[in-house]
């Protein structure tokens, strides 16, 4: 990764560490993936796509680049999938203990084990939302349990879990899914009422796991492994803005873009769902106290 610049071309005064409210941590990892290689260049893609967005959110009436986001030097360790892991859990953890709202960009999805456990060790009785077409709960795959297969399965001993938008699994991972904690696509389409019982099913502190390929691959085609039947945008939005306002959501990770040359959308819907979220984090409820 060589992106040189803040986040998302925005002033100096915005974007140093001692100001900002907001760190943004670049993953650019690809070491267990298993089909289409490329998301160690989501980062960068991702970056280059917040250069060319408009900073005024209309949903929510703001600027909340303004609160100051600092782009964090970018997680380079690849030698192995633990040594990645442990990379990621240290520096997510340091930032957590400045007081700074961390979120981090992948990579592929092995990424968010390192991510999580460093909120789960931070924040009490923590809520782990994992959006995504793949239910990741493999307890290892292809020889170590750093895998991106393997995303939330500490997760699932350790934390809530609540998996949302799950299409694509091996039927062993069924042994460690609450199915009562998971929305299934085929299902979520049908039941008006899945997002509250959700929301409901959450405890107050919320770390949310983004896996891009739980959007549909007519509206992000750019991700490893693209599953047919999946989320779109808004309803993605207002799934959000409902945990948003009525839970703390701590942090969160977005991973899984695999950029593709000939096809910008994606990279820049990324970039949109995540000012999109920051956005929700720092302007809902101050709103909603009006």
């Amino acid at each position: 990764m060589i992106y040189k610049g803040n986040y998302a071309g925005i002033e100096d005064k915005y974007a140093s560490l001692d100001t900002a409210k907001i760190v943004l941590i670049p993953v650019p990892y690809d070491g267990t993936s298993t089909w289409v290689k490329g998301a160690d260049k989501g980062p960068e893609a991702f970056l280059k796509a917040s250069e060319n967005m408009e900073l005024y959110d209309i949903e929510t009436n703001s600027e909340v680049y303004k609160k100051g986001v600092y782009l964090a030097p970018a997680i380079t360790e690849n030698s192995t999938p633990e040594k990645m892991v442990e990379a990621v859990h240290k520096t997510t953890k340091n930032y957590i203990k400045q007081d700074k709202f961390v979120t981090i960009f992948g990579g592929e999805h092995s990424v968010s084990i390192g991510t999580i456990r460093a909120f789960n060790e931070c924040f009490d009785n923590l809520t782990v939302v994992h959006i995504d077409a793949h239910a990741d709960l493999r307890s290892d795959y292809q020889g170590t349990t750093c895998n991106h297969a393997c995303a939330v399965y500490e997760a699932s001993k350790n934390t809530n879990l609540i998996q949302v938008g799950i299409r694509s699994m091996d039927i062993e991972e069924r042994d460690h899914m609450d199915e009562f904690q998971t929305y299934f696509a085929h299902d979520i389409q049908s039941d008006e009422d899945w997002m509250e019982d959700a929301v409901h099913k959450m405890t107050n502190n919320v770390f949310i796991t983004f896996d891009l390929d739980a959007f549909d691959p007519s509206i992000m085609p750019s991700t490893g492994t693209p599953e047919p039947g999946g989320l779109y945008f808004y309803e993605t939005l207002e799934f959000l803005r409902m945990i948003y306002r009525k839970k703390n959501v701590v942090g969160f990770d977005i991973v899984e873009l695999c950029p593709n040359e000939q096809e910008k959308s994606s990279d820049f819907l990324a970039a949109k769902l995540y000012y999109k979220m920051l956005s929700y984090k720092f302007n809902l409820n101050e709103e909603d106290d009006e």
